[in-house]
């Protein structure tokens, strides 16, 4: 077997995986999220929040106005919060959760069967041993 059939091969993995229902659920939620305006105006909130906090961060104790850095942070996690509790962010991430669980399988087969193993047997383990290393799981 050439490279290019390997290559054949994971273009195909890809076709399939686009076919999958938690793909469909994934993208069906990603664009429902997309087209949501008062979510996309929150997160350009969260956004610039982030970055203002970041700046105060920055700033030495004299430069820093710490009320209103305490009253950016406070708004940051409301924001969030908000963020958090859409109803579009909710089934997105439901959604991504779900797609990751197959995506950590595929991926997990793929560097199994990279290193020796069975590739009929290769599959990925949620369970943690505490060291990232060798780990494509937690996500």
């Amino acid at each position: 077997m050439e490279n290019k059939d390997i290559i054949e091969i994971a273009r195909e993995l890809g076709i399939q995986l686009q076919k999958e229902d938690a793909y469909i659920r994934l993208s069906v939620a990603r664009q429902a999220a997309d087209e949501d305006k008062e979510l996309q105006e929150l997160i350009q909130k969260f956004s610039e929040l982030r970055e203002q906090i970041a700046d105060d961060a920055s700033k030495t104790d004299e430069e820093r106005d710490a009320e209103a850095a305490k009253k950016r942070a406070e708004d940051l996690r409301k924001t969030y919060a908000k963020i958090m509790t859409n109803e579009h962010m909710i089934a997105y991430n439901d959604a991504k959760d779900d797609f990751d669980v197959i995506m950590n399988r595929i991926t997990a087969i793929i560097q199994k069967s990279s290193e020796g193993e069975d590739p009929y047997t290769a599959d990925y383990s949620a369970q943690c041993s505490g060291s990232c290393a060798s780990c494509g799981g937690c996500g």
